[in-house]
């Protein structure tokens, strides 16, 4: 298993209390659990968007990216989900991340101070040297898209 440096730091240590820094959940997690830094109860209303505040800041190592990606439980049990999932932290930001979540489902949902409301997957990051080209070479898809396959 590859590595690299995330640092993190609480944005304003006196909002702290009761939270815990992102985590692995067990030894073989992709994803590192992140908690809702609320003061107060959120409700968040079917189809309603909401930002979550994390209270947390990080720096990511050059090269990679921070992916903040649903957790399966609360999206297949609850309906909640990372409205721009995944979203993406640059490694260059330095700002408190907040999480963009939605209510798919059909009844109210409440985030409470300290659930964890997504996970955050560290990746690589290739930036393409882009090149254009008058014509692309044939392959055996073509232009074949969405559901070309069939269902």
């Amino acid at each position: 298993m590859s590595q690299c440096t995330v640092q993190l730091k609480w944005c304003d240590s006196e909002k702290c209390e009761g939270l815990s820094m992102p985590e692995y959940q067990s030894e073989h997690a992709a994803g590192m659990d992140i908690q809702a830094a609320v003061l107060a109860d959120l409700v968040v209303e079917p189809g309603e968007i909401v930002m979550v505040e994390t209270n947390i800041a990080m720096g990511i190592e050059a090269g990679h990216e921070v992916q903040v990606r649903p957790r399966s439980g609360l999206a297949i049990k609850h309906g909640i989900t990372v409205v721009n999932a995944p979203g993406t932290i640059d490694a260059d930001y330095r700002g408190e991340v907040k999480v963009g979540l939605i209510n798919v489902g059909k009844v109210a949902f409440t985030i409470h101070r300290g659930d964890r409301i997504a996970q955050l997957v560290v990746a690589p990051v290739c930036h393409a040297r882009v090149e254009i080209v008058a014509e692309l070479d044939d392959t055996a898809r073509g232009s074949g898209g969405f559901g070309h396959t069939g269902v």
